[in-house]
């Protein structure tokens, strides 16, 4: 899979690890992301999955927590994304998938030892981090005998592929930390980042402060 990384992933992956912002953080995140997956879907099946993403993607928040804390960003949060496409791929979500599903098991083994670490595999993407079973909504599975994945950007099953700021692409997760990163950034990058989504809380509606 090719990862974006950018300023505003370190500050995000600083935002959802500090306590006193952390959950702010998640909520403008999740929120965020529902915005983003139900941009993709057909405006007929919007209101119907909106309920279903909100709750993944609040599990999602949790399990990348748990890959941030030993391994590097751009890696855990790609084992994040292969957890989201999995469930895609199960609820026959094909336009949200962001790789083919025949990738699926190629990007699981290379994040076995963490999927399997938290009971997570394609039958059962959540694992662990599930907590109570997700809202219910619609399958479209028919979607699966001819699959097409509008979305998707195959052919980078076999590493993790980041792509910086300049649009050059490294490959490997094993980019250090910028050591300039500061939750003081906040005020300034993030309305650039919500300036697509009507996402709610903000970090610049008052409800939170970074102290750098």
């Amino acid at each position: 899979m090719k990862i974006t990384q950018t300023r505003h992933h370190w500050i995000a992956k600083r935002a959802l690890t500090t306590p006193g912002i952390r959950e702010v953080a998640e909520r403008r995140l999740v929120s965020l992301h529902v915005d983003v997956f139900t941009d993709l879907s057909p405006p007929s099946r919007v209101a119907e999955r909106r309920e279903h993403l909100q709750a993944l993607f609040d599990r999602l928040v949790d399990a990348y927590r748990a890959a941030v804390a030993d391994q590097p960003e751009a890696a855990a949060r790609e084992a994040i994304h292969v957890m989201a496409n999995a469930d895609f791929f199960e609820h026959g979500w094909t336009e949200l998938m962001e790789i083919p599903g025949r990738e699926l098991p190629a990007h699981f083994e290379r994040h076995r030892e963490f999927l399997d670490e938290h009971g997570v595999s394609q039958a059962d993407p959540l694992g662990e981090f599930r907590g109570e079973p997700l809202p219910e909504a619609p399958r479209t599975t028919e979607k699966l005998r001819n699959p097409t994945y509008p979305n998707a950007e195959p052919g980078y099953a076999d590493a993790v592929y980041v792509e910086g700021a300049d649009g050059e692409v490294h490959v490997g997760a094993d980019r250090p930390e910028p050591a300039d990163i500061s939750l003081a950034d906040i005020p300034r990058v993030a309305p650039k980042i919500e300036a697509r989504y009507d996402v709610t809380p903000s970090f610049t509606d008052g409800d939170a402060t970074a102290d750098g």
